[in-house]
């Protein structure tokens, strides 16, 4: 097994160059993991979301981000519901100290703490709380709809 890192943004000539072979095996996973048709659209199904209340994919998808939270913490954790609600979700994994920054030669999302989320047909299924910083991705934490543990989302989201 041979593992290599390349960079996507801005696109090295590795990554030009293994495009269509990376996205015909992220095309086959879909179909045989997730039971996509060849032909389904695979943009959009992992967002990577500034944590700001200002933007507004973060502000649609609060809500439903915070019900997966308290799903999964009451499942897997054992949570009572007042451990969970949207004030702890907020406090816990939406405030966070680092400023949002953008510079001319960093990452285009720019640095600071972002969701990224997994979705499946039109729903989140899981979160993975990212401080992007300028030497290197900080995994914060990572919840996921229980319904959908037999895919393995940690495992996932770490080699993703």
């Amino acid at each position: 097994l041979k593992v290599r890192v390349v960079r996507s943004s801005p696109p090295s000539s590795q990554f030009k160059a293994t495009f269509q072979e990376s996205y015909q095996v992220y095309k086959r996973y879909q179909m045989v993991v997730h039971k996509d048709p060849p032909d389904k659209p695979t943009i959009n199904q992992v967002r990577l979301v500034p944590v700001s209340f200002e933007d507004p994919q973060f502000k649609s998808s609060f809500s439903q981000s915070a019900s997966l939270f308290a799903k999964y913490q009451m499942s897997v954790h054992k949570d009572t519901p007042s451990d969970c609600g949207e004030n702890e979700f907020t406090r816990f994994l939406c405030d966070s100290p680092l400023e949002a920054e953008h510079v001319p030669d960093g990452p285009e999302c720019g640095y600071g703490s972002f969701h990224q989320q997994y979705w499946l047909d039109g729903k989140i299924i899981a979160v993975g709380v990212i401080d992007i910083l300028p030497c290197c991705v900080s995994s914060v934490y990572l919840y996921y709809d229980p319904d959908y543990s037999f895919l393995s989302l940690g495992v996932y989201s770490a080699l993703r």
